[in-house]
């Protein structure tokens, strides 16, 4: 017999409580002690007993919900059984098992997930290029507003094209060491401005996609400082190596940052609070991987620079490294519960 046709009509909560309390509690410390070490720490008694405990509690919570017993009460049932569910039914697995899940599966899947939200930031960060070009080539002038002093550094339209030339130049001398103090000037704003576009995401994407154009404005203004003086192969051949990784990582960070803003804006026909939540899980995860691809692109650069000098080398690394991105976010673990 069902403990709901066992229970008189009349049958208080306290009276309930009572009835099926020991058992609540003892479930409840064997999950916790399983929580704190593994389940192979049971004894065999709480092993056996755990399905039927589980199984109790199930009941319990059935019962509690169509006899509208204490909210209180239900809420801490249904903890209680999800928590059980997880060592019932749930496989559980070592740290290393799981890190080589999110790289085998989580990470790749949460970069798909957000596909649609990537293009859209890779475009407007095409568009925002495009505009900081133009508007140097037309104007140099506009080289001041756009580019902040401690980024440009000299390298701005009043240098010589030797000086530019020069400053790209890394054969371990005094400019070598500038352009290292450069390129990790850049790694660091480029980080930031990751963190940010992700972060901004909640305000319904907006700022998230305005950071990711001005980022673009500032990749174009500098393309039209070295690009007219001849220097756009090289400029392009330093940037390849690490700036693939980097500038991937940028418009990641942003789509994760945009799929939250859009879920807040159209939460379909969920609350706009569980809509971010969920959507925040995926952009978590997305975001994660976005952290190493940045540690990546340092090693990248630091590697790049002081040993790989030629320009089709560098080009060719800076081409594998996004065909690497591309082939192991859109094709590892693909179809496997994604």
């Amino acid at each position: 017999m069902s403990d709901i046709a066992a229970i008189d009509p009349a049958l208080t909560m306290r009276s309930f409580r009572e009835a099926h309390e020991a058992d609540w509690r003892r479930l409840e410390d064997i999950v916790a002690r399983a929580e704190r070490k593994s389940v192979r720490s049971l004894a065999d008694e709480d092993l056996f007993a755990l399905p039927l405990l589980y199984r109790s509690a199930l009941s319990s919570l059935s019962v509690a919900r169509d006899t509208s017993l204490d909210k209180a009460l239900v809420d801490y049932l249904e903890s209680l059984c999800t928590r059980a569910y997880m060592f019932v039914y749930g496989v559980r697995t070592s740290p290393g098992s799981r890190l080589a899940r999110f790289f085998r599966r989580d990470w790749p899947a949460a970069i798909r997930a957000i596909a649609m939200e990537t293009i859209i930031v890779a475009l407007m960060m095409i568009a925002g290029a495009v505009a900081g070009y133009l508007l140097v080539r037309h104007d140099p002038s506009w080289f001041y507003e756009i580019i902040p002093a401690g980024l440009a550094d000299g390298r701005d339209p009043g240098a010589s094209t030797a000086s530019l030339e020069a400053a790209l130049q890394d054969d371990g001398s005094a400019n070598g060491d500038a352009l290292g103090a450069f390129a990790a000037f850049l790694f660091t704003h480029n980080a930031q401005i990751a963190i940010l576009a992700f972060a901004l995401g909640f305000a319904f994407g907006i700022p998230t996609l305005l950071l990711i154009a001005y980022n673009g404005i500032m990749l174009g203004a500098f393309l039209a400082l070295y690009v007219p003086r001849g220097l756009g192969p090289m400029v392009g051949g330093w940037l390849a190596i690490h700036g693939t990784t980097e500038l991937f990582a940028i418009i990641l960070a942003g789509a994760a940052g945009l799929r939250i803003g859009r879920s807040v804006m159209f939460p379909g026909g969920a609350t706009r609070m569980a809509a971010a939540v969920r959507a925040g899980q995926t952009a978590a995860t997305a975001m994660a991987g976005v952290v190493l691809m940045l540690m990546v692109a340092g090693l990248l650069e630091g590697i790049g620079r002081q040993t790989i000098t030629t320009m089709p080398v560098r080009y060719l690394i800076g081409a594998a490294a996004l065909a690497g991105w591309c082939v192991y976010y859109y094709l590892v673990g693909r179809g496997a519960n994604d």
